[in-house]
C-alpha cells in the first residue's frame, strides 16, 4: 500500500495544507486521496490508445509492438487517438458554448420581460455589439434590442451560416489561414455534431482530417460559445471594471452566515448576490445570532461574481472539498461544471446544506432547486433565507477557518485594460516595441491533482513577470496567483524593470485578472486588436498561452482554439495523445507550419517558463524589436 502524501507534499498554500491535516483527521476522503488510490493509472488510457465507441470493443493497442496493433473494426493507434482527442474537444466546447446559450437565453427573457430580477445592466456594450452584429439600433428601446441580439447570436449556434458572427473580429490574414485550412466556424452546435458523427466507427478514419475538424470545433467555441457567453454576461450584469477584494479560505467569517458560490454560471450566483445583499435578510441573520451574510466563490462562478461585485474567492478547484471541511459553511449552491459529486458526502459530516440548481447538473448528497428565469428571484431569496435558518445548526467543535485572506485586484475587462491605457492600444504597443513589455502571457485552467497544487501556476508565472512579460490570467490560475499576492499593486516589486516601470505608470498589477474560464476570449479579443493595429497576423506576435494544471475537456478545447487563432501554448499535463507519434508530431510541430502555432508540453514550470521566454524572443526578432 502506498504511503500517504504530506500535506507539503500536495500544495504550495498555506490554508491547503492546513485543511488537508483537518480533513483527514475529520476522516474526510479528498481528491488526492482518491486519486492515490486510482494510481497506477491506465496506461492506455493515459496514452490514448483505448477505444469503447462500439460494442465490438472495448479496444486498446499495444504501444510497444507486441500485443494487437488495430481495433476489432481495423482502427490503427492514430485513428484511435484522434477519434479520442476529437471527442474531448467537442465535449469541451459543447460544455462552454452551452453555458453561452444559457445567457443568450436570459437575455431573450430579460427582452420579453419573463426574467424579473434580471436586467440590462451595460445598455452601451448592447448598442455596440448590435451594430457589430449588423443591427441598427436607433429607434428601438433596449429591451426589443436585446431580443434581436439574442436571436441573431442564437444563429451562431445552429447550421444556417457559413461563419460565426465574431469572426468579424479576427484579424484578415487569420481568417485567411482558417479559409485555406477549411477549418472556418460554422456554428457551434453543427461543429460539436459534425465532431461526433466523424468519430463514430467507419465514418472519418482520416486521423489528421479528424484533427483538422478539431480545430474547427474549437474555434466556434472560443470565437462563438466562448465569446457569446462573455459578451452577453456583460451586458447582463455588467462590464468588470479593476475591483479589490480578497481570496483563500480566510474570507469564511466565523461570526457570519457563510454561503459559498460555486461552478460557472452567473446566472444563478447574481441573484444570490441581490437577495443576500437585502435589508430584509440581513436582519434575519442577525436575530439568529449572525453578525451578518458573508457570501463567497469557488470556481469560476466565484470569479464572475469577484470580477464584477468584488465578492471574496475561498479558493480554486481542488479547494472544494476543503473548504466544506473549516465546517463554517451552512449552504453551498451549485450550478455546473469542475464540481465534484463527492462533495454531497463530505457535506454530511457538518452541517453544510448543499443544493443543485440546474437542470442539466443534479448530484448526490445534494437538494435539487432548479433556477428558471420567470422564479430566479424569489428562489434566490428562499435558499438565502435557508442558510440562514441553518446557522444555529453548526458544529462549534468543527469549525477552523486556517488563515488571513490575501488582498488582491480584480476586475481587467477589455474595456477596463483599453480605459486604464487611455482608451487607445498605443501605450501597449509602445511599451512592447521599447521592450519594456517584452511581450503577454495568458496564463489559465485548472487544478490537476497530478501537479502540486498552484505550484505550476504560480511558479510558471512568477518567472515570466520577473522577465518583464505581463500576464494575463482566468479560472483556477487567477486564484492561484490571487492567493500568492501576485495580484497586488506591490506585486510590481517582483516584476523586471521594465515591466514595474509600466505598472507604476497604469497603476494595474503585473498579473491581470480577466475572468473566469469563458473569459479566456477576452486575451483572444485584445490580441486580435493588437494584430489589427499593427498590421500582422496574431501568429506574429510576441504572445503565448500556458495550462500547467489543466484537467478538464474545456481546456482542450481552450488551448486549440488559442493555437489554431496563431497563438503558441505549453501545457504541464499531456494530453492523451501520446500513443500516437503522428498526432504528437502534428500537435507539437506540424500545426507551426499550417496555423502559425503549436503545443509544447513541459510539468516543469520552470522549464516551461523558459520555453514561453524563447518564443517571445523569437517573436520579436522576427519583428525586428529589440
Amino acid at each position: 500500500m502506498s504511503r500517504r502524501s504530506k500535506p507539503e507534499e500536495l500544495t504550495i498554500t498555506q490554508d491547503g495544507r492546513i485543511m488537508i491535516g483537518k480533513a483527514e483527521r475529520d476522516g474526510i476522503e479528498t481528491v488526492w486521496d482518491r486519486y492515490q488510490k486510482q494510481l497506477p493509472q491506465c496506461g492506455f488510457c493515459e496514452l490514448g490508445l483505448s477505444c469503447r465507441n462500439c460494442a465490438m470493443g472495448p479496444c486498446r493497442i499495444d504501444p510497444f509492438g507486441e500485443g494487437p496493433q488495430k481495433g476489432v473494426c481495423g482502427a490503427d493507434a492514430d485513428i484511435i487517438v484522434a477519434r479520442n482527442i476529437g471527442r474531448m474537444i467537442a465535449a469541451g466546447a459543447a460544455a462552454h458554448s452551452d453555458h453561452g446559450r444559457d445567457l443568450l437565453e436570459i437575455l431573450r427573457a430579460v427582452g420579453e420581460g419573463k426574467a424579473p430580477g434580471y436586467k440590462i445592466s451595460d445598455e452601451g456594450k448592447l448598442r455596440r455589439i448590435a451594430v457589430e452584429l449588423g443591427i441598427e439600433p436607433e429607434g428601438m428601446d433596449t429591451l426589443e434590442l436585446a431580443v434581436k441580439v439574442a436571436e441573431q447570436l442564437e444563429e451562431d449556434f445552429g447550421t444556417r451560416k457559413k461563419m460565426i458572427s465574431f469572426v468579424s473580429r479576427v484579424p484578415e490574414k487569420r481568417r485567411k489561414v482558417w479559409e485555406n485550412l477549411g477549418i472556418m466556424p460554422r456554428g457551434v452546435d453543427r461543429e460539436v455534431v459534425e465532431m461526433m458523427h466523424r468519430t463514430h466507427m467507419g465514418v472519418d478514419n482520416g486521423w489528421d482530417n479528424i484533427l483538422a475538424h478539431g480545430l474547427r470545433t474549437a474555434l466556434a467555441d472560443g470565437w462563438g460559445g466562448s465569446m457569446v457567453a462573455t459578451e452577453i454576461s456583460d451586458i447582463l450584469f455588467g462590464v468588470p471594471k479593476p475591483i479589490s477584494s480578497i481570496t483563500n479560505m480566510g474570507v469564511l467569517k466565523e461570526d457570519h452566515v457563510n454561503i459559498v458560490l460555486h461552478g460557472h454560471n452567473p446566472l444563478v450566483s447574481e441573484m444570490i448576490v441581490q437577495a443576500a445583499q437585502g435589508e430584509e435578510l440581513v436582519d434575519l441573520a442577525k436575530s439568529r445570532g449572525a453578525k451578518g451574510i458573508n457570501l463567497v466563490g469557488l470556481c469560476c462562478t466565484g470569479n464572475e461574481v469577484l470580477m464584477r461585485r468584488g465578492i471574496p474567492m475561498a479558493g480554486n478547484h481542488l479547494m472544494s472539498e476543503l473548504v466544506l471541511a473549516t465546517g463554517a459553511v451552512e449552504m453551498m449552491i451549485v450550478d455546473y461544471q469542475c464540481i465534484m459529486p463527492s462533495l454531497g458526502d463530505v457535506a454530511k459530516c457538518y452541517h453544510t446544506k448543499m443544493v443543485s440548481t440546474s437542470d442539466k447538473a443534479k448530484f448526490p448528497g445534494m437538494e435539487h432547486r432548479e433556477f428558471h428565469p420567470e422564479t430566479a428571484r424569489d428562489l434566490a431569496y428562499q435558499l438565502v433565507k435557508e442558510a440562514i435558518e441553518n446557522f444555529e445548526n453548526r458544529i462549534p467543535d468543527k469549525v477552523y477557518i486556517p488563515t488571513e485572506p490575501v488582498s488582491l485586484i480584480s476586475g481587467f475587462s477589455v474595456e477596463a485594460i483599453l480605459e486604464a491605457m487611455g482608451n487607445s492600444l498605443n501605450p501597449l504597443v509602445d511599451a512592447i516595441k521599447s521592450g519594456d513589455v517584452k511581450g503577454a502571457v495568458g496564463v489559465v485552467g485548472c487544478n490537476n491533482p497530478k501537479i502540486k497544487h498552484d505550484y505550476g501556476h504560480v511558479t510558471l508565472t512568477t518567472k515570466l513577470i520577473e522577465n518583464d512579460i505581463l500576464v494575463l490570467d482566468t479560472g483556477c490560475a487567477a486564484i492561484a496567483h490571487g492567493k500568492a499576492g501576485l495580484k497586488q499593486l506591490e506585486a510590481k516589486s517582483k516584476a523586471g524593470p521594465g515591466l514595474r516601470k509600466v505598472c507604476e505608470a497604469l497603476s494595474i498589477p503585473p498579473v491581470l485578472h480577466v475572468g473566469s474560464c469563458v473569459d479566456n476570449i477576452r486575451i483572444l479579443v485584445i490580441a486580435a486588436a493588437l494584430a489589427n493595429e499593427l498590421g500582422v497576423d496574431i501568429a506574429d506576435l510576441p504572445l503565448a498561452g500556458a495550462a500547467p494544471e489543466w484537467y478538464s475537456e474545456k481546456a482542450v478545447s481552450i488551448g486549440c482554439y488559442v493555437v489554431a487563432s496563431g497563438i503558441f501554448t505549453v501545457l504541464g499535463v499531456a494530453p492523451p495523445v501520446l500513443g500516437s507519434k503522428n498526432v504528437v508530431s502534428l500537435l507539437t510541430e506540424g500545426l507551426k507550419d499550417l496555423v502559425g502555432a503549436n503545443f509544447a508540453v513541459e510539468p516543469d514550470p520552470n522549464k516551461a517558463a523558459d520555453l514561453i521566454i524563447k518564443h517571445i524572443e523569437n517573436q520579436r526578432q522576427k519583428l525586428g524589436l529589440p
